[in-house]
């Protein structure tokens, strides 16, 4: 096994490379089985996309090793995030968004280096809003012309307002007044919407926004609380998101991506086109039962009912032969493999040769959830998928990658 140090030394050129193998993929593209973002130079066949992702791994890892780091520091935390997003460019340049959106994973690992916890959160907060306001929005609330989704987001965005302030400033008052006057008035505007005059309470709610937020700034600007502006900033930015998200799924999405989360959101079946491979890995995994169909007995599996199921959809050929008790079993297997890697990269004193497999078997651990949730259709197909954890390379105070190692 090559000395961990090499890893560590040239963690930056190995970065470089992959990001040019990114690019040069952009305007080299192969289509294979419908994936753009593979590379072919003569007999070999390459996807930089996946190893990128452990270049970035190691890069990030390396930047963030250096003397005086802090992410409370904008420009630290702007030359880090800059490490994650320049690959990201390449692969939506790729039209693989769903490989890029990954990278979004490394972000957590900030979160564990000291990142406020508002960004995670806000975060959070944007897929929440999508998915109920794409979700629910031509669902009608009671016999109103209220859209459900936009009624819920609007009201989400003025609780989760609320429970900033509460958080961040530790001001209870304030907290009970915002969302007394929210809550209380949206209540009132809906049940005369019902039993007197219908209106859209929408309207109402974008005007109680208004209100809170040009509340949030004068507490800024009169008692000098620099938190009051990023908290009526993230009520900006949720109203904002919300209100472009179906403009973003309509117009800017690829059809087969707009698709897929259609399907994944119950809003569409199409079980013989973009929900096919989903819906036979759940007949796989149902027809298992308790304890499974036996070893090379399944028939969904067997007869290729099932697509990739080698790879993408391993985990539905577990379930069927081995049912709900073999599947269990493996899932505890990667659990433990998880929890012996937390154990171990956080008591590495310094950079060992033992710990240079941290990122790669944390990798490997991270794919388990990634293959189970697509057999459940859990998360969409071919937007998640398998990401390196910088996050354990850096609390091993390792800065680099090597393929495999025994944890001892």
């Amino acid at each position: 096994m090559m000395d961990d140090r090499l890893y560590d030394t040239f963690s930056y050129v190995i970065y470089g490379l992959l990001v040019l193998l990114l690019f040069a993929t952009i305007f080299n593209p192969h289509s294979i089985k419908g994936s753009r973002s593979w590379l072919v130079l003569g007999p070999l066949r390459l996807q930089p996309a996946e190893f990128a992702k452990f270049a970035t791994a190691l890069a990030i890892s390396k930047f963030m090793s250096a003397y005086g780091f802090t992410l409370q520091n904008w420009k630290h935390f702007a030359g880090a995030a800059g490490i994650i997003i320049l690959p990201m460019l390449c692969i939506v340049g790729q039209r693989e968004t769903g490989s890029a959106l990954v990278y979004l994973s490394f972000f957590l690992m900030f979160y564990r280096e000291g990142m406020p916890g508002s960004f995670l959160f806000t975060g959070v907060a944007m897929i929440v809003y999508f998915v109920i306001g794409i979700k629910y929005e031509d669902v009608m609330l009671w016999d109103t012309p209220t859209s459900v989704g936009k009624f819920a987001v609007l009201l989400l965005v003025q609780i989760f307002t609320a429970g900033m302030v509460w958080v961040y400033q530790q001001d209870v008052a304030k907290t009970r007044k915002i969302l007394f006057y929210t809550v209380g008035c949206t209540v009132l505007a809906l049940l005369f919407s019902e039993f007197v005059i219908p209106f859209d309470v929408v309207w109402v709610q974008l005007i109680l926004s208004a209100c809170l937020i040009g509340y949030l700034v004068y507490n800024a600007m009169s008692g000098r609380f620099v938190n009051y502006l990023y908290i009526g900033l993230f009520a900006i930015g949720s109203i904002a998101f919300f209100y472009s998200a179906d403009y973003v799924l309509n117009d800017v999405m690829e059809p087969h991506q707009r698709v897929r989360i259609n399907v994944l959101l119950g809003l569409d079946e199409d079980l013989a086109g973009a929900g096919y491979n989903v819906h036979q890995s759940e007949i796989a995994i149902g027809s298992g039962g308790l304890q499974g169909k036996g070893f090379l007995n399944g028939t969904q599996t067997k007869l290729k009912f099932v697509p990739e199921q080698d790879t993408d959809f391993i985990f539905c050929t577990v379930g069927e032969e081995e049912g709900f008790l073999g599947s269990s079993a493996v899932l505890m297997l990667f659990l433990a493999l998880i929890l012996r890697l937390m154990y171990v990269a956080e008591r590495q004193p310094s950079s060992s040769g033992g710990s240079t497999a941290i990122v790669s078997r944390a990798s490997s651990s991270s794919m388990c959830s990634s293959m189970s949730g697509w057999c459940w259709a859990l998360p969409p197909l071919s937007v998640f998928r398998c990401h390196s954890s910088a996050m354990a390379a850096r609390r091993c105070g390792a800065s680099r990658f090597c393929f495999s190692s025994s944890l001892e």
